[in-house]
C-alpha cells in the first residue's frame, strides 16, 4: 500500500465535501502525489500549467487545510506539472500501514488523560457536564497554553449535547467574541449579537484572558454573564491565568468569574506525559516503543500539544516514508518541534490585531496616517509592544507602520515609556496585551 496516496485520497475527500462537483472534478480530482519531504512539504502533480495556476491561486489554502486535517499538522504544498515534477521515490518495502487518521480525535472525557496535574479540573468539568447549572457556575479553568483546557471545554460540550440534545450550547473563543462585538457595533447589529449569546443554555468561552483591556467587550460580556447567570444557565470559562492576574479586567467581572469554582491545570508529570504519548499513538494505530515514548516524555515537559505534535510527526514519517518510530527519528521530530518559532511578520500581525481589538480600531488605521486620539494611542501602544517583543530596529519598525521615520518611532517609544510610568491602567493593559500575544 502506498500510504502517501492514502493520505492524498483522504485529503481529496475533505475537499470534495466543500466544493461543487464540477470544480472538484476539474481542479482537485486529478492531483497526484509526488513526494513528502521531511521539512513538512508535500509535492503534488497537476495535469497542466493552466490548472496548476488556478489551483495555486484559489485552492492551495483548502488543500493545506485538508492535509492538516488528515495528518494532524500543517504542511506546505508545492504544485508541479508532469514535465517538471521530480522523480517519485520508490515506495518503501511493503509493511502494514496504519489507518489514515482524521488528524483530530474527539475531545471527549474518555480521551482526556488524567493525572495529578489535572485531576481536579477534570472532575469539576465532569460535574458541570453531568449537572449543568447545578454544580459550579461559573466554572473557571486556568493553566498554561497547551495543557488541555480546550479539550475539557469541548468535552463538556460533547457530554451536555449527548444528554440534553435540546440545549442551545454556544462555544466561542474570546478573540472571536471580541471581533463579533466590533463588527456588530460598526454594522449596527448589536441586538442580533446579544440575542445569539444571551439565548444560550450553556456558554463556553475559551481564552477569556483576551477580554483584558477591551472596554466594549467587557461591557457586553458583563451583561451577557448577568443575563445567563440570573436565568440559571451554565457558564464555563478558560484562561491562561487566574482571574486575579488578568490585570486590566474590571473588578465587577473579576468578582463574577470567582463566584463559582476555579480549577487549575498544571504541566503533566512524567507518567502522565508517557500516557498521553501512548494514547495519541494508539489513536493513530502507531506502534510506539516504550523507550521512544519515554524519550519524548523526558524532553518535552510543559506542553501537551508538543507531545502530541511529536507523535504526529512520527506517524507522518511512518505513513509517508515507512520510517519506524525509533529514538533517532524521535530526536529529529523533537528538534523540529523545539525549533518551531513564530516568524516575526506573523508576530507583528498578531500584535497589531490584539492592540486593534483592545482599542477598537482596525490594523489599517494603526498602520495609517490618521491622528485621532484613539488611533494615535493604539499606534503608540502597538509600536511599543512590537519593540518589546521582537526587538526590531527603529527603522524596521517604522517600515511596518506606514514607512514612518526613525525619529517618529523614537518619539513614540519615549512617549509610551513616560505614559506607562504615570498611568497604572495603561501599564496593566500593555502587560495584558503582551501576555495575550505570547500565549
Amino acid at each position: 500500500m502506498d500510504s502517501f496516496n492514502d493520505v492524498l485520497s483522504a485529503a481529496k475527500e475533505y475537499c470534495k465535501e466543500r466544493l461543487v462537483d464540477a470544480t472538484y472534478n476539474l481542479y482537485i480530482d486529478g492531483l497526484e502525489a509526488v513526494s513528502f519531504e521531511g521539512s513538512g512539504k508535500v509535492v503534488l502533480s497537476v495535469r497542466n500549467d493552466f490548472i496548476c495556476t488556478i489551483v495555486r491561486d484559489r485552492y492551495t489554502p483548502l488543500l493545506k487545510e485538508a492535509l492538516a486535517a488528515v495528518l494532524g499538522f500543517e504542511v506546505e504544498v508545492e504544485l508541479v506539472v508532469p514535465a517538471t515534477a521530480p522523480e517519485k521515490p520508490a515506495a518503501p518495502a511493503a509493511q502494514p500501514a496504519p489507518a489514515v487518521p482524521s488528524g483530530k480525535y474527539d475531545f471527549t472525557f474518555e480521551n482526556f488523560i488524567k493525572g495529578p496535574s489535572n485531576q481536579f479540573a477534570y472532575a469539576a468539568a465532569q460535574a458541570v457536564a453531568s449537572n449543568p447549572s447545578g454544580a459550579y457556575n461559573p466554572l473557571f479553568i486556568y493553566g498554561q497554553s497547551g495543557l488541555g483546557k480546550t479539550h475539557l471545554l469541548n468535552a463538556i460540550q460533547v457530554e451536555i449535547k449527548k444528554n440534553h440534545p435540546d440545549f442551545n450550547i454556544v462555544y466561542v473563543d474570546c478573540e472571536k467574541f471580541t471581533n463579533e462585538i466590533i463588527t456588530a457595533i460598526r454594522e449596527g447589529s448589536t441586538e442580533l449579537f446579544r440575542q445569539k449569546y444571551r439565548a444560550a443554555d450553556v456558554l463556553l468561552v475559551d481564552d477569556i484572558q483576551f477580554i483584558a483591556g477591551k472596554e466594549s467587550t467587557q461591557e457586553e460580556f458583563f451583561h451577557t454573564f448577568n443575563t445567563l447567570h440570573n436565568a440559571g444557565k451554565q457558564i464555563v470559562l478558560a484562561s491562561d491565568r487566574p482571574a486575579k492576574e488578568i490585570k486590566s479586567l474590571e473588578e465587577r467581572l473579576r468578582t463574577r468569574f470567582e463566584w463559582g469554582l476555579t480549577a487549575d491545570i498544571q504541566p503533566p508529570d512524567f507518567e502522565t506525559r508517557v500516557a498521553i504519548i501512548r494514547r495519541k499513538a494508539e489513536l493513530f494505530n502507531l506502534d510506539m516503543p516504550n523507550e521512544v515514548a519515554e524519550f519524548i516524555a523526558n524532553h518535552l515537559k510543559n506542553n501537551i500539544r508538543q507531545l502530541e505534535g511529536a507523535v504526529k510527526k512520527l506517524n507522518a514519517y511512518y505513513m509517508l516514508e515507512g520510517i519506524q518510530p525509533v529514538i533517532g527519528v524521535a530526536q529529529n521530530a523533537i528538534k523540529d518541534i523545539l525549533n518551531e518559532t513564530q516568524p516575526v511578520p506573523v508576530t507583528i500581525e498578531k500584535i497589531i490585531g490584539e492592540v486593534g481589538r483592545t482599542y477598537n480600531v482596525t490594523p489599517a488605521e494603526i498602520r495609517g496616517m490618521r491622528r485621532t486620539a484613539n488611533i494615535s494611542a493604539a499606534r503608540q501602544t502597538a509600536i511599543y509592544v512590537v519593540r518589546e517583543i521582537t526587538g526590531m530596529s527603529m527603522e524596521d519598525i517604522g517600515k511596518e507602520f506606514g514607512g514612518r521615520d526613525h525619529s517618529t518611532i523614537v518619539y513614540s517609544l519615549k512617549s509610551m515609556e513616560n505614559n506607562l510610568n504615570n498611568d497604572r491602567h495603561l501599564k496593566e493593559t500593555v502587560e495584558d496585551i503582551i501576555k495575550n500575544v505570547r500565549s
